[in-house]
């Protein structure tokens, strides 16, 4: 790894890190050692997945998981991969500590008063279906009565919330152990997010124009579902739902993470006065050179020392003593160890 005039030897996790983030290795093509066939499979889930995506059952089960790219078979045994047990297992969560999603439902904008918490591990589909209706339950729905007709209007179109849902399921970094897929839903908005942002070959500017999935696996078998209609159109169809139903575009941030926020009539608003606010309260306290630094941090939260010190002509020295004094000022903190870990504006 090339580090300024330095050259620095990869260690055996830095490889198959750099490895992951190239797409040399896929999480969900690994055959899982831990999977026993005759004792862990779920000949129901296979059967609820193959009504979704119409197929028909008139091959052996070992057959269609074959077709289906997610088993092989070693010394007459059936062995699948990290998607076949992710989608047919009858419990995922005894070879995953990732496999569920979290739906959260918060009282207000602020992640302050829980209202109701749901944890959902039971197998890809049943997560997606489970997910959809928490938002369904927890969102509100208006009521248009024209002539003898009733029609509801939810707070936030169905197909914005499945696209989201699904995109999180289905492109989560699933060797990153460090978090869930997270489905918040507060008064005024919506906050899907998942592990992983965006893969290392897929440029920003292509992003919501191309699919480049690091779980190819996963995303053909969800593909085939009614749950995605054409892959790599899922951003388009978020914002054109949202249009439709003139409601503010969605955001969307990535990092290390991916989010995306879904607002109503009125959250949108809510949150430019919200930021105003704060922007004024934290622009006050900071000088000129540490406001450019919190942008650079708020751009990329990995930016290192010593490129915030290329980019804004300051010696590492003061960038330090400026990352120290953001720090005290309760405006700036580190997440994780100096090496591996990120940088979080606080304010």
């Amino acid at each position: 790894m090339r580090q300024g005039p330095n050259s620095q030897k990869l260690t055996r996790n830095e490889i198959l890190d750099f490895a992951v983030g190239e797409g040399k290795i896929m999480f969900d093509n690994q055959i899982n050692v831990k999977f026993d066939f005759e004792n862990d499979f779920d000949e129901n889930k296979l059967n609820k997945y193959l009504k979704l995506a119409n197929i028909t059952k008139n091959l052996e089960t070992e057959d269609i998981l074959a077709n289906l790219g997610v088993s092989i078979k070693e010394q007459n045994k059936i062995k699948l991969n990290n998607a076949g047990v992710l989608f047919f297992s009858k419990n995922p969560e005894k070879f995953f500590l990732i496999s569920k999603v979290i739906c959260v439902n918060y009282q207000t904008n602020e992640k302050i008063k829980i209202l109701d918490k749901k944890i959902f591990d039971n197998g890809i589909i049943s997560n997606i279906q489970d997910a959809i209706n928490y938002v369904k339950k927890h969102i509100d729905v208006e009521y248009e009565i024209k002539k003898l007709e009733r029609k509801e209007i939810p707070q936030y179109p169905e197909e914005a919330v499945r696209e989201c849902i699904v995109n999180a399921v289905m492109h989560r970094d699933y060797f990153d152990k460090s978090g869930d897929t997270l489905i918040e839903v507060f008064k005024n908005k919506i906050v899907i997010s998942n592990p992983g942002g965006l893969v290392e070959w897929l440029k920003q500017e292509d992003f919501g124009a191309a699919s480049r999935t690091r779980n190819p696996l996963i995303a053909n078998l969800l593909a085939k579902t009614i749950y995605v209609e054409k892959l790599g159109t899922g951003i388009k169809r978020i914002m054109g739902a949202m249009n439709e139903a003139k409601l503010p575009m969605p955001e969307f941030r990535f990092n290390k993470s991916f989010f995306a926020t879904l607002y109503d009539k009125i959250g949108k608003e809510k949150q430019r006065k919200v930021t105003e606010k704060v922007t004024e309260k934290v622009t006050e306290k900071v000088t000129e050179n540490q406001s450019k630094m919190l942008n650079l941090i708020r751009a990329n939260n990995n930016i290192t020392i010593h490129d915030l010190s290329a980019k804004i002509n300051m010696s590492e020295k003061n960038i330090k003593e400026n990352i120290s004094k953001l720090k005290q000022k309760s405006i700036l903190k580190r997440i994780g160890p100096d090496k591996g870990g990120h940088w979080e504006v606080i304010k």
